[in-house]
């Protein structure tokens, strides 16, 4: 389970892009036709109200973190169907948390027993987007599902074919940064029975070189 920098990290997923919207406030000049008014200016000489706006617009969007994945209706119960959502859903949540350094969605879709799930969440929080961690085309996209089969003990075992973009990793601020090249690859998993749902039993972290 080797991964240049990253011995522990291998599925990381689809990230929603913030789009930052502006629009005319009250007192703004139309389009076209400046406000040629003086603005209204306060006991210490400045207008509060344009520098309030100032101020807000110049917070990037990136900045402010997706909310973590919603499972889908349609992983729920112990369905073959719901084992492929649920795979899909659970590669979703492995994404989140190598944008946000957030592994706590991911853990908590994960039985307590899960090594693999517990090696990618411990990497995740210390090396992610949100940090400088990560960069580039880092997210994981599922191609299939396939090869689900039931075991013993109700539980059941299949594959994910996940692509991955060209990306870089640093473990730490002054690390030198390490390019990894866009690959193709499969995930074994094994998914167990939890109050009426699936839970990630065990992930093998295969290798992207």
């Amino acid at each position: 389970m080797t991964h240049r920098n990253r011995p522990t990290l291998k599925l990381l997923a689809c990230l929603a892009t913030t789009t930052l919207l502006t629009s005319c406030g009250q007192g703004s000049p139309e389009a076209g036709h400046p406000n040629t008014a003086p603005p209204q200016t306060s006991s210490a000489g400045t207008a509060p109200s344009q520098t309030t706006s100032v101020t807000q617009a110049s917070t990037p969007a990136s900045t402010v973190p997706p909310s973590p994945p919603i499972r889908p209706t349609t992983a729920n119960g112990l369905s073959l169907a719901a084992a492929e959502e649920f795979i899909r859903h659970y590669i979703d949540l492995m994404n989140y948390a190598s944008q946000t350094g957030n592994a706590a969605p991911l853990l908590a879709a994960s039985d307590a027993g899960c090594v693999g799930c517990k090696q990618y969440a411990g990497f995740a929080t210390k090396v992610n987007a949100a940090n400088g961690g990560l960069s580039g085309d880092y997210l994981e996209r599922v191609a299939e599902v396939s090869e689900l089969i039931r075991g013993n003990g109700g539980r059941l075992r299949g594959s994910a074919a996940v692509t991955v973009g060209v990306y870089t990793t640093k473990d730490s601020p002054s690390a030198v940064p390490a390019t990894s090249k866009a690959a193709k690859y499969t995930e074994q998993v094994a998914l167990s029975p939890s109050k009426g749902n699936w839970v990630m039993f065990e992930i093998e972290l295969q290798d992207r070189r």
